[in-house]
C-alpha cells in the first residue's frame, strides 16, 4: 500500500513504468496528470491523488494535454487481481457496461447494483457509471483522432446516450468540445463504407518483451484466422456486434495496431482484448523482481526482462486449442486446429484488400479470413467425424455447451477458482488443461501447469518436484512459466 509521500517521489521521478497505477491532480490548474508527466512537478501542498481518471473527474479534474493520462496502460492492479473491483474493471474495459449497463454489470459479478457501485466507488472512487463515462471518452478521442466519423456517430458508438451528453462529458474531461479535439489531431484517416479503419497506439509500461510475445503467438498461428511473417502478426476477431481484423506490431514505446471494425461499437472490446492478448497491463518491475530471486529463474529474467504472458481474444478458442494440444507437439495442433477452422469457422464480412506485404492498407491479412468456431458451431458436433479422438470432441463439445449455458464462465469478469472447478467437471479435461486456459484464457498471473513436460525438462525437474519448487514464485507462477517455455525455445535451458 503506497502513501502520498511515496506518490510524490514517484511523480518527482517522472518515472513512466508508474503510469496508469494513479492519477495525479494539480490543485491550482485543475489538470490531472499521469505520473511521468513532462511538465514541471507541482509544489507537495498543490497536488491530490486519485486511485483513477474517473475519480478525478468527478472531482472536477480535466485531463493534461501534454502527457495524456488517459492513454497511459491500465492498472495491473485490476489485471491481476480476483476481487469484486477487479472483475468489475475488466469487464468495463471490455465495454460490458455499453452492452449491457450497469445491471449486466451487476449480474455477471453476481451481485446487486447497490454493491457493486459500493465496492467501485470505496476502491476507485467512482461509481460505474462514472468509469463507464471515463472509458467511452477515451475511445471516443481515438474515433475523434482516427477516423472521419461525424461527431454523433462517434459519440453513439463510443457507448454515449445523445451528442448533448458527449459533449457535456468532453467539455467535462477535456476542456473541449469534440469537434476542437478532431482539429487538434489535424486530417483524420478514412472511413470506408461499412468498415471502420484506425491505426493506434497501445502502451505499456517497460520493459517489455513485445517481440517475443508476437513470436510466442506466431509460432501457435492457425492458418485462415492468424499470419505471421516474423514481425508483424494479424488475426480475426469475432466480438459482439460483428467481426474484425487486427494487425499487432512492435513501436516506439508502444505496440502498433491497425484495426478494421465490422461495427465501430466494438472498438473498445477490440481495444481490450488486443491488450489482454500480449499482456499489456502488466507490472514488470513487480514480475521480474520478485522472480529474480530464484536461482533457477534469475538467468531467464535477465535474458528476457519484462516478459509478458500471450493472453487469447477469445475464451472459447483458448479452451478448443488446451484440449486439442493435448500431449500432441505445436505442429500438430496447429494442423488439426486450422482443419477446424476450415471446417467449422465463419468466413469474416470485413473487405479483403491486401494483406501483411501492405502495411499500410487495413485489411484481412492474406490467409487469414475466418473467425474461429464459435460455441455455437461445435456444441453439437459427432464425436465420430475423425480429427481428432472422440473423448476431445466430447470435451469440446461439453465446453461449448457450458459456455452456451453459462455454467462456464471464462470471460474478463469471471470468478477464477470457480472457472477452474467448471473445466475440471468436463470428462476430458484435466489439471494441465485448466491451468493452461487459465493462464492464458483468464489472465490468471499464478497459474501453472506443472504437468507440462516442457516445463519439465527445462527446470531439470518432474512434475511433483517442479510443483514444490513453483510454491516460491507466487503470485507470479505463469510467468515462470513462460520464461521456462521461451527458454526452451530460445536454446537458453537452464
Amino acid at each position: 500500500m503506497w502513501d502520498d509521500e511515496t506518490r510524490y517521489a514517484v511523480i518527482r521521478g517522472k518515472d513512466a513504468r508508474y503510469d496508469g497505477q494513479f492519477i495525479t491532480a494539480v490543485l491550482t490548474t485543475g489538470i490531472y496528470c499521469r505520473p511521468s508527466c513532462p511538465a514541471r512537478t507541482p509544489a507537495r501542498a498543490n497536488v491530490a491523488f486519485y486511485p483513477s481518471a474517473a475519480a478525478a473527474q468527478r472531482a472536477g479534474f480535466r485531463s493534461c494535454r501534454r502527457c495524456f493520462p488517459d492513454d497511459a496502460p491500465g492498472s495491473p492492479r485490476w489485471k491481476v487481481g480476483s476481487d469484486v473491483a477487479s472483475r468489475a474493471m475488466r469487464l468495463i474495459d471490455d465495454g460490458l457496461v455499453e452492452r449491457e449497463g450497469v445491471a449486466g454489470l451487476a449480474r455477471r459479478l453476481g451481485y446487486t447494483e447497490r454493491h457493486v457501485s459500493r465496492v467501485l466507488v470505496d476502491e476507485l472512487g467512482a461509481s460505474p457509471q462514472a468509469l463507464a463515462i471515463a472509458h467511452r471518452l477515451h475511445h471516443a478521442r481515438a474515433l475523434l483522432e482516427g477516423t472521419a466519423l461525424p461527431v454523433s456517430e462517434v459519440a453513439f458508438a463510443a457507448g454515449f446516450g445523445s451528442v448533448r451528453q458527449f459533449n457535456d462529458a468532453a467539455r467535462a474531461a477535456w476542456a473541449l468540445t469534440p469537434g476542437e479535439v478532431r482539429r487538434r489531431a489535424g486530417a483524420p484517416g478514412v472511413a470506408a463504407a461499412g468498415t471502420t479503419r484506425l491505426t493506434l497506439r497501445l502502451r505499456y509500461r517497460a520493459p517489455a518483451s513485445i517481440e517475443r510475445a508476437l513470436a510466442f503467438l506466431g509460432a501457435r498461428a492457425i492458418a485462415g484466422v492468424e499470419a505471421w511473417d516474423g514481425r508483424t502478426y494479424a488475426r480475426t476477431m469475432r466480438l459482439p456486434h460483428g467481426g474484425a481484423t487486427v494487425t499487432l506490431a512492435p513501436g516506439p514505446g508502444c505496440v502498433a495496431a491497425e484495426l478494421a471494425l465490422e461495427d465501430v461499437r466494438d472498438l473498445a472490446a477490440a481495444v481490450a482484448r488486443c491488450r489482454r492478448l500480449l499482456d499489456l497491463d502488466a507490472d514488470p518491475a513487480a514480475v521480474d523482481s520478485s522472480l529474480v530471486g530464484s536461482e533457477l529463474l534469475a538467468p531467464l529474467v535477465a535474458a528476457a526482462p519484462g516478459l509478458r504472458v500471450p493472453g487469447a481474444v477469445e475464451p472459447f478458442e483458448m479452451v478448443v486449442r488446451a484440449i486439442v494440444g493435448q500431449q500432441v507437439s505445436v505442429a500438430g495442433a496447429r494442423r488439426t486446429l486450422g482443419v477446424l477452422v476450415e471446417r467449422f469457422g465463419a468466413e469474416l464480412s470485413v473487405p479483403r484488400e491486401g494483406g501483411l506485404e501492405d502495411p499500410g492498407v487495413l485489411s484481412v491479412p492474406n490467409g487469414a479470413g475466418r473467425a474461429f468456431p464459435s460455441p455455437e458451431a461445435l456444441a453439437d458436433v459427432d464425436p465420430a467425424m475423425g480429427l481428432m479422438p472422440r473423448a476431445r470432441w466430447r470435451a469440446v463439445s461439453a465446453a461449448a455447451r457450458g459456455l452456451l449455458d453459462g455454467d462456464l464462465d471464462l470471460g474478463p469478469g469471471a470468478d477464477r477458482a470457480e472457472a477452474r472447478a467448471a473445466l475440471l467437471a468436463i470428462p476430458g479435461i484435466g489439471p494441465w488443461t485448466a491451468e493452461y486456459v487459465a493462464l492464458r484464457a483468464l489472465g490468471d498471473p499464478d497459474a501453472f501447469p506443472a504437468g507440462d513436460l516442457v516445463l519439465q525438462k527445462a527446470a531439470g525437474l518432474d512434475g511433483r518436484a517442479l510443483a514444490a519448487t513453483a510454491e516460491g514464485w507466487r503470485p507470479w507462477r505463469a510467468y515462470a512459466a513462460l520464461h521456462l517455455w521461451t527458454a526452451v525455445t530460445e536454446g537458453r535451458t537452464p
